[in-house]
């Protein structure tokens, strides 16, 4: 089991693999971290137990993307800018690789006013205590300890 730490990807978490998706999944993180002034790590909420992604998609979901948007912003003079920006966070932490867009289409789709796809759910779209939102859901152990067991032949 694989607990979501930081701006690591779900597929380079769960197996290693890398590739300039992962690093899209990054980006994504960071946009949706600046935007809510709020850390993907440690995130916490008062209302319910998802991380950032979680809470984002939600709201997304919900059709309250403004609520993500930090206060301490002041007067947004481009909302729809900003609700764009989320758009394409979110599109860059989807979970599979194939669905998350290259580093070039996040460029023109921020430099746009295309139409955006409507993104699917995020990877380690989680609260706390579970796993990756793409399968395997239940608990994990936080303290980093693993217990092999060994069996004669």
């Amino acid at each position: 089991m694989v607990s979501y730490s930081g701006y690591m990807s779900p597929e380079y978490a769960i197996d290693g693999l890398y590739s300039t998706k992962s690093d899209v999944f990054s980006f994504g993180v960071l946009v949706l971290e600046i935007v809510s002034g709020k850390r993907n790590r440690g995130f916490s909420h008062p209302d319910h137990s998802l991380n950032l992604l979680g809470h984002a998609w939600t709201l997304y979901m919900e059709g309250r993307s403004m609520e993500l948007i930090d206060s301490s912003v002041g007067d947004i003079h481009n909302l729809s800018q900003v609700l764009r920006l989320i758009n394409v966070g979110l599109l860059c932490v989807q979970c599979g690789p194939d669905d998350r867009p290259s580093m070039s289409l996040v460029v023109l789709m921020l430099s746009s006013d295309s139409t955006l796809p409507q993104p699917k759910e995020p990877g380690f779209f989680t609260g706390r205590g579970s796993t990756s939102s793409s399968g395997n859901q239940g608990p994990f152990s936080g303290n980093g300890i693993t217990i092999t067991m060994f069996d004669g032949r």
